[in-house]
């Protein structure tokens, strides 16, 4: 077994394979890929769009659970992570919905110059290719907004709109939020757009097959002499040499299907193991707090407090609908009533159509608070947020999240449908939107997810042990706005039902998830939230891009602050949370680190 190579990645996840992938086109550098979990590109689980949530809980998933949370009535809530070649990107929904202008431009004015949309947006160009359907398909999609000039053609992924011609909801949709105003100003690919629209989503239309890491990257570099992708292989540290001027990462010390192995870097290791496993890995290391180290005696070798800290999530809740009789729907699936799952299975398997070519979500809406919209509406907003001013209003992180959030037309929340139930308050089966009590009968469930939270928390080690489960407090709802936004965003679905058309597929009526589900104003909507609001597992933050002396433990360039060679290329790495799905900044974010280390190679 190969002990070196000229880069030593932790982590063959969403990130970790994107680099392995890129350094590796050059033959004459050598890559290995420590990844915990198994090679699962040939698993239906994994493949197959609709199947999505069966793997939360499973051996596939790292089942990580935050600690209590006081504002969500004590509940402990479960933010699945993949642990399998392809990391996350291999059991998320496949939803690929890009970040706006203004929250990645949030990471320059933070201190990190060359990290702005406009740097960004090749590269997040650079990682998918996009399959339109045909002309009617798009007529009936009103993909009007598709441009061009700003979408991939020739990446390793595969992204496709999974709603078609026999989608009457996703059509309804898009004319009910032009009914109020609110069709997609702009390709949301540009990062501009406000609006309702029908999403992308990481499968390849040609297989109706998930295309993720692990098949659009791994599958390539495995094939390539110089790459060499270890799974089952659990890391426990880095091995650091701090006699020279700046600490030197030497390699990695990891259990390769229980016997340990020393991996040594020739040039540099890379922490790709997500916002959970990276700054868990800096821990047992001696990269962190010298006080929590020193508690699990760990020597320090770097002294850095911002390691776990600045933990950011996406919450989400929603609320379902009885909808008319005759609307195809995915609650009899979720039931895994035994005639529908067979009948899903054999059109999958005769004709790649059914329920099972979809994932998690087809329709989306970037929308700001409703309750602000009119000509007074940015006066209003401002008196609101001046409401709940937090003790720390000079942080600038605040005053960053607040420049995002205070312009009316400014997206405050992502809204989705989603065509089936969420029973959100029975004890939700883990991460998943769906619940495991679920009624008779047919629903579509209309969501939210918190675009830009103000509450931050953070992770950390609990033992010196890698095998234990680290610590995480994502704080939820802890800053007040948090909470007042969200329940505004959600009287706003509730307001949705019943627009036209959208009306017209929801029996007058009908049951909903739950009788708390029937909101009247904004203490039932908060109370609602407390009860159900759960993460979208979009966790990052916590090795942020940032000035050391304001939160930083990685430069701009990526390195370890105090290092020389040691890099950090995942979603821990975001100062701001991306207002959307993670997954298409995290391969734009790791296609550019590429380019960065291929520079300071060369």
């Amino acid at each position: 077994m190969a002990q070196e190579a000229d880069y030593v990645i932790v982590g063959g996840g969403t990130s970790g394979l994107v680099v392995a992938h890129r350094l590796s086109e050059d033959p004459n550098v050598s890559v290995i890929v420590l990844e915990a979990g198994e090679d699962l590109r040939a698993d239906p689980q994994v493949t197959i769009p609709g199947l999505w949530t069966v793997l939360f809980g499973s051996d596939a998933d790292w089942k990580f659970q935050t600690t209590p949370q006081p504002n969500l009535h004590g509940r402990a809530i479960k933010e699945p992570q993949g642990k399998m070649l392809g990391g996350s990107s291999g059991i998320n929904g496949q939803t690929f919905v890009p970040p706006s202008v203004s929250t990645i431009n949030s990471w320059s004015k933070l201190g990190n110059s060359t990290w702005t949309h406009d740097a960004l947006l090749p590269y997040f160009m650079k990682s998918y290719t996009l399959h339109l359907p045909d002309g009617k398909t798009q007529t009936h999609l009103r993909l009007d907004w598709v441009d061009h000039s700003i979408q991939g053609e020739s990446g390793p992924l595969q992204v496709s709109f999974p709603a078609d011609l026999q989608s009457p909801l996703a059509k309804a949709w898009i004319d009910a939020f032009n009914s109020i105003g609110y069709n997609a100003t702009a390709d949301p690919h540009s990062g501009k757009a406000i609006g309702a629209f029908n999403n992308l989503a990481t499968v390849d239309p040609r297989t109706r097959t998930r295309s993720y890491a692990a098949s659009a990257y791994g599958t390539p570099a495995l094939q390539r002499p110089n790459v060499r992708i270890l799974t089952g292989t659990v890391v426990e540290r880095v091995v650091l040499d701090s006699s020279g001027p700046s600490v030197k990462a030497i390699g990695a010390k990891a259990f390769v299907r229980g016997q340990e192995h020393t991996f040594t870097a020739l040039k540099e290791v890379i922490l790709a193991a997500g916002a959970i496993n990276t700054p868990k890995l800096l821990e047992l290391s001696g990269i962190g707090n010298s006080k929590i180290l020193n508690e699990h005696g760990i020597t320090p070798v770097i002294e850095n407090p911002n390691v776990g800290e600045n933990l950011q999530d996406h919450l989400m809740s929603g609320l379902s609908f009885e909808v008319v009789d005759g609307v195809v729907t995915g609650d009899a699936l979720l039931r895994q009533e035994p005639e529908a799952l067979s009948a899903a299975m054999k059109m999958y398997a005769d004709d790649l159509a059914g329920p099972l070519t979809i994932g998690g979500v087809q329709s989306s809406a970037f929308m700001p608070m409703l309750e602000f919209d009119g000509p007074d509406g940015e006066k209003r907003q401002k008196e609101f947020f001046d409401r709940f001013l937090p003790a720390d209003k000079t942080s600038s992180y605040h005053n960053i999240v607040r420049s995002i959030m205070d312009q009316p037309k400014e997206t405050s929340c992502q809204m989705f449908m989603f065509l089936a139930q969420a029973n959100l308050h029975s004890n939700p089966k883990i991460g998943s939107f769906i619940g495991n009590e679920l009624q008779s009968g047919s629903f579509l469930s209309m969501g939210v997810i918190q675009c830009v939270p103000f509450s931050r928390g953070y992770t950390h080690i609990s033992s010196s042990d890698a095998k234990d489960e680290p610590i995480i407090d994502p704080k939820f709802f802890s800053h007040p706005l948090d909470i007042e936004i969200m329940a505004r965003n959600l009287l706003d679905v509730e307001r949705m039902h019943s627009v036209k058309p959208l009306d017209e597929y929801i029996k007058p009526q009908g049951r909903r998830n739950h009788p708390d589900a029937f909101l009247t104003d904004i203490e039932s909507a908060k109370k609602y939230l407390r009860d159900t609001a759960s993460t979208a597992f979009h966790s990052c933050g916590t090795a942020a891009m940032l000035p050391r002396d304001e939160g930083g433990v990685v430069d701009e360039k990526l390195r370890v602050y105090g290092t020389s060679n040691l890099r950090i290329v995942d979603a821990s790495i975001f100062p701001v949370i991306p207002g959307s799905n993670l997954m298409t900044t995290t391969y734009a974010v790791a296609e550019r680190a590429a380019d960065i280390i291929k520079s300071e190679a060369s």
